[in-house]
């Protein structure tokens, strides 16, 4: 069974408490793993430390950590310690994000992403093995560099996201999982294909690549309520967040994402979500009553080579729609 795991609000929340309380509901209804991303809120690193001291079970991971903000060595050791506080529950999530985070908010130059993302992923794994680090490459030369504690136990694995088609098949050549999001069905099919490209470059089976799928996931008794979280959300990535979600939707096969974008870059929020028809949102996202919700889901979880689908949520929906969503989707109720 495709496992079904939480994506924390990327919305930002009133207290680091509040994604502890959503991280231990989510243990008691049975998710696999709650993943938080890092983006314009708290650092995603003390808030997973906290979670970790306050959880038993579940599985921890960061989605994503970027590749511009901490050099190789300190996600390195960042992943090692965090594995040591989990107790053996963590994984690595890590990605280039793109220009509008990169250069706009870290003040960084963007430069070749996937290059970077490659070598980051070298490094990492040398630190995790409790390797002298020597590493010569285009983005960094290191010399000396080692872990000073013992290698985590388990080593955490590393896992890279990705939308195009050679960032995904570098998570399939070099990772041990990719994460997907703003994806429809069949734009999952098409970038499996990619992993299994990559994976063959490594001479490897792409059932070695775990594969999680980020779904946009409201479910609520007011339908109606549900879906327009869900268009607003989807129009906020699809216009607001720089060109890589217009341009995966349109390689989708969706060119409403060119009006998405353009709309929202004008300031019309409301013709941004407009754009954002039914047949779009629904291939998207998981939104409406539960029942329906439920269906849609389900969906993604039954595409073979998906190892696990995580239940994220609108950015707008507030505390009761989110823990009205988890407990609908909740595992423990399939």
């Amino acid at each position: 069974m495709t496992d079904r795991e939480l994506h924390l609000p990327v919305a930002a929340q009133p207290s680091v408490e509040s994604l502890v309380g959503y991280a231990r509901r989510a243990e008691k209804a049975g998710y696999e793993r709650v993943s938080l991303p890092e983006t314009w809120g708290r650092d995603a690193v003390t808030a997973l430390t906290v979670i970790a001291e306050r959880t038993e079970t579940i599985g921890l991971a960061s989605s994503i950590l970027n590749t511009y903000s901490r050099s190789p060595a300190l996600l390195g050791q960042t992943a090692a310690t965090l594995q040591e506080v989990a107790g053996g529950r963590f994984r690595l999530g890590i990605g280039p994000s793109g220009p509008a985070v990169i250069e706009n908010w870290h003040g960084l130059e963007y430069g070749n992403p996937l290059r970077r993302t490659r070598e980051t992923v070298e490094i990492v794994r040398r630190v995790l093995a409790g390797e002298t680090v020597e590493y010569d490459g285009e983005y960094f030369s290191l010399s000396g560099f080692r872990l000073r504690s013992e290698p985590p136990e388990p080593t955490p694995p590393v896992d890279v996201t990705g939308m195009g088609p050679k960032a995904v098949e570098l998570a399939g050549r070099f990772a041990d999982g990719w994460h997907g999001i703003v994806l429809t069905p069949d734009g999952v099919r098409d970038r499996l294909e990619d992993v299994s490209s990559g994976a063959a470059l490594a001479g490897r089976d792409s059932e070695e690549v775990r594969v999680t799928v980020g779904v946009t996931c409201c479910a609520l008794a007011d339908d109606r309520r549900a879906r327009e979280l869900a268009r607003q959300h989807a129009a906020f990535y699809v216009g607001g967040m720089g060109t890589f979600y217009r341009d995966s939707l349109i390689r989708q096969g969706y060119d409403e994402a060119e009006s998405i974008h353009d709309a929202w870059q004008d300031g019309d929020r409301k013709r941004a979500m407009a754009a954002v028809g039914d047949e779009l949102l629904d291939e998207l996202c998981a939104a409406g009553d539960p029942e329906s919700a439920r269906a849609s889901l389900e969906r993604f979880e039954a595409i073979d080579g998906v190892d696990a689908v995580a239940v994220g949520f609108p950015r707008g929906a507030g505390e009761s729609e989110i823990r009205e969503t988890m407990d609908a989707l909740a595992p423990n109720g399939r």
